[in-house]
């Protein structure tokens, strides 16, 4: 489902250049969990942004379903993330002005759907039906990242990604969004990729992988 090949970026920080991904090669399969470590500043946001189509590499390519996403105009490359990868944030990222049904109804509307329907589907399956008509700064974190997680779905898409989504909240709730997470990529059979800090979370998944130095490795 996901192929990435030879993937450098690097960045300037003053006269300096540290390079952040070192030729990294990847492969997802359909319907795997893989859950992405490493320590702070090791380069998994970077990663993730990078499959995810959100950050071109400087050399190397990604492809998802067989689609090389850097290749593609950036109107396609649009149009393909839409309709095949969900991303959710570590901050959530929800519009305050928007309520929590409006803000699962973005990627759809951005695609030109009429997705009420679909977003009511998603609260519900995050368990937030009776929720859809409050405001972000209603909510508690747990609940602004049920309604993230609810508006990445929305489109049933067939990659998810998640930078760090339970890095805001409490135990309690990391743990359930977590269960919630994983349980919705297994119902759906979506491919899921994961960054965490956290070795316990980084379990559950079908396989943990570790970026140190630029490189993956496999643990």
């Amino acid at each position: 489902m996901i192929e990435a090949r030879n993937l450098h970026r690097s960045y300037r920080i003053g006269k300096k250049s540290i390079e952040v991904l070192h030729g990294i090669d990847l492969s997802i399969t359909a319907g795997e969990r893989v859950f992405l470590c490493g320590p702070s500043g090791a380069g998994k946001t970077t990663l993730l942004y990078t499959l995810a189509g959100l950050e071109r590499p400087q050399q190397g390519e990604v492809h998802i379903d067989g689609t090389g996403l850097y290749s593609l105009s950036p109107k396609r490359q649009s149009a393909f993330r839409n309709r095949n990868i969900g991303y959710i944030f570590q901050n959530y990222l929800l519009l305050p002005e928007l309520t929590a049904m409006e803000n699962v109804m973005v990627p759809g509307a951005i695609g030109g759907a009429d997705t009420q329907e679909q977003a009511v589907a998603a609260l519900e399956r995050v368990g937030l039906a009776e929720r859809g008509d409050h405001l972000p700064a209603e909510l508690s974190g747990g609940e602004q990242q049920r309604v993230a997680i609810a508006r990445a779905v929305a489109n049933r898409p067939k990659v998810l990604f998640a930078d760090e989504p339970t890095g805001n909240l409490d135990s309690r709730n990391s743990g359930e969004v977590m269960e919630l997470l994983l349980g919705l990529a297994t119902e759906e059979g979506t491919t899921l990729a994961v960054v965490t800090h956290d070795p316990q979370l980084a379990k559950r998944g079908d396989r943990r992988l570790e970026i140190r130095d630029g490189e993956i490795h496999s643990t």
